[in-house]
């Protein structure tokens, strides 16, 4: 089993930084990747960015198109902790947004393929 915690979300100004964190708990796992997903009102959870670890302490990222030059995840593999830099917000990035555990060797985008999940920290971006 696997606890997520999120936290970092806020209230910001167009043009602002926040920076999210998602710490997991509980077993420990040598392949594993942790993803970052959010939703905003009325649409349906979308992918954000991902950082997967094989083994060690590096690890690969993918950014989604839309975060691209913007949002940069990056993580701590000693302390299970992957962050979501989130620079030039927009009204549009305003999200829940979520953090999900996947205990399997392998990069995915498709949050069906995540089995643990956080409670979601929320972001709001006001123009």
């Amino acid at each position: 089993q696997v606890q997520l915690q999120e936290s970092g979300g806020g209230l910001v100004q167009a043009g602002g930084s926040l920076r999210l964190a998602c710490a997991a708990s509980g077993r420990t796992f040598y392949s594993y990747a942790m993803t970052w997903f959010r939703q905003a009102p009325g649409k349906e959870r979308e992918f954000v960015a991902t950082a997967t670890w094989s083994g060690g302490d590096t690890y690969s990222t993918l950014v989604a198109d839309s975060v691209k030059g913007r949002f940069t995840i990056s993580g701590d593999n000693a302390r299970n902790t992957v962050y979501l830099q989130m620079n030039s917000l927009k009204p549009d990035d305003t999200a829940v947004y979520y953090c999900a555990f996947k205990a399997s060797l392998g990069r995915s985008t498709d949050l069906t393929t995540y089995a643990y999940w956080g409670q979601g920290t929320q972001v709001t971006v006001s123009s």
